[in-house]
């Protein structure tokens, strides 16, 4: 088949999907979340965990849930990790060294997922399922909460600050969101080969007559997860590359439609909850610029023969999985850098110049194009603000945003928020790539500092940028197995998940406070192209007046050479 038509019958498919999810899942999710009603098994959950369910919280108290439950996950994993050599299931594997388990409890509970470690050499069939696993569900569920959170302050007029319940969102988002749709791709993928087995592996004979060892281990339950809750992290190191984890290219667009299935849908659940679908369109618009603009940019950069190799193949196929092609591999990189998923079917070093800065720009965008489960909505959100207050100063009026005023707190919390992610990524970039003791690991790209070797500043780059934005996909080029790049890298994770995270709800927890205010001739529309405009505008120009001289010295260095 010509690859422009597989490309567009692809991308299709994606679309038509989400298309036909959009209004039953975006409305489903807004009714769990502004319900009453307690199901049975919620119910139960709330006297073990002694919950009251009605009670409310102000920012700060659901800021420091948040924190507090996404601390204990951390202490959890941790020592899991270093006691699996102990516990049932291990395979023969020993405990996690304690660098090595810190970075992996730090990156699956932010939801980054960066994997530093080879899973089947590492973790056991007792902690991919209940440390990695579990962790893929409620962090996700995290994302949700504080997106829904951020939602009610636009909504609400409580003079107390009430947010909700961070424990109810959580519990919901888990029970009633992630678990049964996690049910039903499972199903699908099961039916695609994806393999389900608690076994440590089998032996088998390679071409050269020498024994081979293939590991197993319960994927279809943990792929389903990885990619409906932008997860990413994969069971087998070849991620969604091995055919054990993605066997065919229909299984591979099923996990593309996963991934970004609950991010669009949410923009229909923000329409709805604000009494107003047409908020929830007008966000959708730009995420789906954003994501169509980079794929067609990518799509073009991939399907040319730039090289020798490729001039030799016919097509540019190093590193690309031949069960899927061009096509399906950019969709896939497309997609799981403009989620927080990081998962991969292809490997991202071996793109096109153009291509690797196009995927590592959609991570520096700041991941809205739709984003993670709830932080793609949250931050499209924050960046809705900015571009209210940039419109404001415009015409000389005080910005408002769904009917609440924006004065100096509003705007501060939110450029907070915007700004922590630049922070982590330029300072870890830059501070990494001055070491002595970095620049060995620059794999195949040499030093950075050395003519020839622009692409190792590229890798050093991408890795803080997909740590700092929860992303966890990688360049496979450079090695951070050290205990700089372990510390570093999750310490990125910590403060580019959480810190933005408490700016968001401290915006919420101001807005929930204000009186709404009635629109008049003089009010700035939210729902129409002017505003769609404006929005894409302030994503775009944060992220090239933030990042365009580190990506000159990249990726835009290579492409011209």
């Amino acid at each position: 088949m010509n690859p422009a038509l597989l490309a567009g019958l692809q991308i299709a498919v994606v679309i038509a999907v989400l298309a036909l999810a959009y209004v039953p899942l975006g409305d489903y999710m807004a009714r769990v979340f502004d319900s009453t009603r307690d199901g049975r098994v919620e119910s139960i959950v709330y006297r073990l965990c002694r919950i009251d369910p009605r009670a409310e919280q102000t920012w700060i108290g659901y800021a420091t849930s948040v924190l507090g439950f996404s601390a204990a996950g951390v202490l959890f994993l941790y020592v899991l990790q270093r006691i699996q050599g102990v516990l049932p299931l291990n395979g023969g594997l020993s405990g996690v060294s304690p660098a090595v388990a810190f970075n992996t409890a730090v990156s699956f509970v932010s939801n980054t997922n960066w994997q530093s470690y080879v899973p089947e050499t590492t973790m056991s069939n007792l902690t991919q399922p209940l440390g990695l696993a579990v962790q893929n569900f409620v962090s996700a569920a995290v994302g949700l909460a504080v997106a829904v959170a951020l939602v009610r302050g636009f909504v609400r007029v409580r003079a107390g600050g009430e947010l909700g319940n961070f424990w109810v969102d959580l519990t919901r988002a888990t029970l009633r969101i992630l678990l049964p749709l996690a049910f039903v791709i499972a199903l699908i993928l099961l039916t695609q080969g994806v393999i389900q087995s608690f076994s440590s592996g089998f032996a088998s004979t390679g071409l050269d007559g020498s024994v081979v060892r293939n590991a197993l281990a319960p994927v279809a339950s943990q792929e389903a997860i990885k990619e409906l809750g932008t997860n990413g992290g994969g069971i087998l190191a070849a991620n969604s590359a091995h055919p054990f984890e993605n066997p065919t290219p229909l299984s591979n667009v099923v996990q593309i439609i996963a991934l970004l299935l609950i991010p669009v849908c949410l923009t229909r659940t923000f329409g709805t909850m604000v009494g107003s679908r047409k908020q929830g369109l007008a966000i959708l618009a730009v995420m789906a610029t954003l994501w169509g603009g980079l794929l067609a940019i990518t799509l073009a950069a991939e399907s040319g023969t730039r090289g020798i190799a490729a001039q030799a193949a016919g097509a540019m196929m190093e590193g690309k999985e031949v069960r899927f092609g061009i096509p399906g591999s950019v969709l896939f990189a497309v997609s799981t850098t403009g989620t927080s998923t990081g998962a991969v079917n292809a490997a991202h070093d071996s793109l096109s110049p153009l291509g690797g800065g196009a995927v590592l720009l959609n991570m520096l965008f700041g991941e809205i194009a739709p984003g993670g489960v709830g932080t793609g909505l949250y931050g499209m959100l924050v960046l809705a603000v900015i571009a209210v207050f940039v419109g404001g100063l415009l015409v000389g009026r005080t910005p408002e945003f769904l009917g609440k005023k924006l004065g100096r707190r509003e705007i501060t919390m939110a450029a907070l928020s915007v700004l922590v992610m630049p922070a982590l990524v330029l300072v870890g970039t830059g501070v990494t790539v001055i070491l002595n003791s970095t620049r060995a690991f620059q794999g195949n790209s040499g030093d950075p500092g050395t003519p020839g070797s622009i692409h190792g500043f590229t890798e050093v780059l991408y890795a803080y940028a997909s740590a700092a934005n929860n992303n966890g996909s990688a360049f496979g080029g450079l090695t951070v197995t050290s205990d700089w790049f372990q510390t570093s890298l999750g310490l990125a994770m910590l403060f580019g998940r959480f810190l933005p995270i408490v700016f968001v709800l401290a915006l919420a927890g101001s807005l929930v406070k204000s009186r709404r205010t009635a629109s008049d001739v003089g009010t700035l529309p939210t729902t129409g192209p002017l505003f769609g405009g404006l929005l894409l505008g302030t994503a775009v120009l944060v992220a090239a007046l933030t990042f365009f001289p580190a990506l000159a010295l990249g990726p835009i260095a290579e492409a011209m050479q």
